[in-house]
């Protein structure tokens, strides 16, 4: 079992350049990839996606990608002509227009930033041996943590689910000879209301066994076993088990909510409220479990 949050860090170098990628992510009903990187790299995007999901099944992924000059490289010289041409070519339109142009050392610095932006970089090949090495680094140590994080998440939900389980035999002990203590009851109220009613008839008989009846809770106990069996079982599994075990605390809140109100009795009903309130505090863990 793995948690939805998690991190990782990534660097790799070839030549003069070295990549570093950031994996992070956190909790989402479905999985999400968001990749920040320069425009010029966005044709790496779905190479990247598809790596993410490889790993992940649940979640938003953010990856940042960015490549820098090792360190001491001198990343470029100034093309004195080209920049002197684009100054020629920025003061004329701008006299074209009436506008004042004195450029500065601050105007220059920027002009020689974009002059030299996609002409001094990686290639397209030597992008992607940069790239994904120290992506697959950053997704390693990101699935890792994750998985840290899923080992301790399991072992909180399984203690949880040993409290609901602890508290269904409480209730099933609750509950023992509870129909037959609510016939007899009916029994003696109607005797109490001095009806003219024959006990002894077989569809009084009935009608009282059946509304009796109605106050068994060992069909849905049962089924609020099995139901936890199910997700402590989870607890232990690998893989993306968030959704499954979604849909378990749903059964398994129908089911005690059941209880609650066939159950006419106040032991019973105090351990009910005791189970709502772990089946929140489950439900809140559950929403970080990939």
């Amino acid at each position: 079992m793995k948690s939805m949050t998690g991190y990782g860090r990534g660097t790799h170098a070839v030549g003069e350049w070295e990549a570093t990628v950031q994996t992070s992510s956190v909790n989402r009903k479905s999985l999400e990839v968001s990749v920040s990187m320069p425009r010029a790299w966005q044709w790496l995007e779905p190479e990247i996606g598809k790596r993410v999901r490889a790993v992940a099944k649940r979640g938003r992924v953010q990856v940042a990608v960015e490549c820098d000059a090792v360190k001491g490289r001198k990343i470029a010289s100034i093309d004195e002509e080209a920049i002197d041409a684009m100054v020629e070519e920025l003061g004329g339109y701008a006299r074209k227009r009436g506008h004042r142009f004195e450029p500065d050392a601050a105007f220059l610095l920027q002009l020689a930033l974009v002059k030299g932006e996609g002409t001094d970089g990686p290639g397209t090949e030597q992008l992607t041996e940069l790239v994904i090495p120290a992506l697959t680094e950053a997704l390693e140590a990101m699935v890792g943590m994750r998985a840290r994080e899923g080992t301790v998440l399991a072992e909180d939900l399984f203690s949880r689910i040993e409290e609901l389980r602890a508290l269904t035999i409480k209730i099933t002990k609750a509950s023992e000879g509870t129909v037959g203590e609510r016939r007899d009851q009916l029994f003696q109220r109607l005797k109490q209301l001095d009806l003219e009613i024959d006990l002894s008839d077989e569809r009084v008989l009935k009608e009282i066994a059946l509304f009796a009846d109605r106050c068994d809770i060992s069909e849905e106990l049962t089924r609020l076993a099995s139901h936890l069996d199910q997700f402590a079982d989870l607890c232990r599994t690998d893989g993306s088990v968030g959704r499954t075990m979604e849909f378990l605390l749903q059964e398994v809140s129908r089911e005690i909510h059941t209880v609650g109100s066939k159950a006419n009795n106040l032991e019973i009903s105090h351990f009910v409220i005791e189970f709502k309130n772990e089946i929140e505090r489950i439900r809140e863990q559950v929403q970080n479990v990939e």
